[in-house]
């Protein structure tokens, strides 16, 4: 029989933000971040989750505006617009949420686009950003690849965000979007003994419904998705060019999907559609080593003598500058 304190030490009390974002206003999304930790946080809650690009929100126009055509001016000025809104870590703009983190302690994985001064502070990164119940910034995944249309509006990142954290019995790691469906990377954050796997998406059951259960399934791991949610009415009205925008948009851009499975693939939490809030589970850590008796990808059933990963982790710069000799 397990004392109180190690049986508590096994139990995670998880938030799931399935929220929408100010739509591309970084000052605004913000603070409604900030409201959502202290909903969390008095709700018991030890990690909370938010979507892909939720601060300040994805580039939805894309697919509506022509994204693809040459020059055109709407979608060069939304886009400088979005860059505008793009979060530069260096220069502080998540510390308010780092000491709400901290003050809390609570532990939080969010979505942001991230504008970094080591490639130089003009293109933007889909970036998964995981800071500690201390309030330190630990891992900054900038997404590898972005998919379809983000290409015209988001850069591709590195592997140096391929990191997992420690939290209470639990070893946490987190992929964007279609980087769940890519079984490197999966691989990469399994061998680091991943177990908490988080993924976290723009929104919308059809991305979360499959492959929430068969992460889950194949890595014996709980895995929590978490998408956001994005209605016509949620675009503010001085969103440029918001007239050629809402005219081809859908009622419901991102109906949320946000959902946990258990390390035997089973639903833990059934995805939730159509409606913005947050959601809130307690995982067992336990379920994790009764799930690897039988199966464990890097572990007693794998072959490194066979088959084998390397990661580059090298953060990635164009430029690199050399100590000048005295």
């Amino acid at each position: 029989m397990l004392r109180k304190e190690s049986y508590m030490e096994n139990l995670l009390n998880v938030a799931l933000a399935q929220i929408a974002p100010v739509w591309l206003n970084k000052k605004a999304t913000i603070e409604k971040i900030e409201n959502t930790i202290e909903e969390a946080s008095n709700n018991g809650s030890e990690l909370i989750v938010f979507g892909e690009a939720l601060l300040p929100g994805y580039p939805f126009w894309l697919a509506y505006t022509e994204g693809a055509a040459w020059n055109l001016n709407v979608n060069k000025e939304l886009h400088a617009h979005y860059v505008q809104n793009a979060i530069q870590i260096e220069a502080g703009e998540l510390d308010t949420i780092c000491a709400l983190a901290k003050e809390k302690s609570i532990a939080i994985y969010l979505g942001i686009m991230e504008r970094p001064q080591d490639r130089g502070g003009h293109s933007i990164y889909a970036s998964l950003v995981y800071i500690n119940a201390e309030g330190e910034i630990r891992s900054v995944h900038r997404k590898l690849q972005p998919t379809y249309d983000e290409r015209l509006t988001w850069a591709p990142g590195d592997g140096h965000g391929l990191q997992v954290h420690p939290l209470k019995k639990f070893t946490v790691g987190g992929l964007n979007c279609w980087e769940n469906w890519m079984p490197l990377p999966r691989a990469a954050l399994y061998g680091q003994g991943e177990n908490l796997h988080i993924a976290v998406w723009p929104g919308n059951l059809h991305n979360t419904k499959d492959i929430t259960r068969f992460i889950a399934r194949e890595s014996r791991s709980y895995v929590i998705s978490v998408s956001s949610v994005m209605a016509k009415s949620d675009f503010p009205k001085d969103t440029p060019h918001l007239d050629a925008i809402l005219n081809k948009v859908p009622g419901v851009l991102a109906n949320g999907g946000s959902c946990i499975s258990g390390p035997d693939g089973e639903w833990v939490l059934e995805p939730v559609v159509d409606k913005e809030g947050v959601l809130y589970q307690t995982l067992d850590f336990n379920k994790v080593y009764q799930e690897r008796q039988n199966f464990d990808p890097v572990g007693h059933y794998s072959r490194p003598d066979v088959t084998q990963l390397v990661v580059n982790r090298e953060r990635q710069s164009t430029v690199v500058f050399k100590n000048e000799q005295p």
